[in-house]
C-alpha cells in the first residue's frame, strides 16, 4: 500500500496502482482549496484511513498557506471533530 501526495490530492494505491482510498481537495479561488471527496474502499475500511487521509490533506493546505472549505460530509466531520484545525477554514 503506497500513500501518494500530489497538490490537490492524496491517494492511497495498491501494488497494481488501483485507487484504494483518497481525499480530492482542488483550488477553487486564489488561496482556497475545497475538500470535496473522501473515498476509502471498503477492503480498508474502519482502520482509520479516512482519517489519515484528512491529516495528510490538512497538512499539505496548511504547508502551501491555503485555506480550505470543506464541502464533503467526510471533511465537514471531520473539521467538526478537530477543532484545533478551525484557523484552517476558508
Amino acid at each position: 500500500m503506497d500513500w501518494i501526495m500530489e497538490r490537490d490530492r492524496v491517494q492511497v494505491l495498491d501494488e497494481a496502482w488501483n485507487v484504494l482510498a483518497e481525499v480530492t481537495f482542488p483550488q477553487v479561488k486564489p488561496g482556497i482549496v475545497e475538500i470535496n471527496h473522501t473515498f476509502v474502499d471498503e477492503s480498508l475500511r474502519g482502520q482509520g484511513i479516512a482519517g489519515e487521509l484528512l491529516g495528510r490533506a490538512v497538512a499539505s493546505i496548511a504547508a502551501s498557506g491555503f485555506y480550505a472549505r470543506p464541502t464533503c460530509s467526510y471533511a465537514v466531520s471531520w473539521f467538526e471533530k478537530h477543532p484545533e484545525h478551525a484557523a484552517l477554514l476558508a
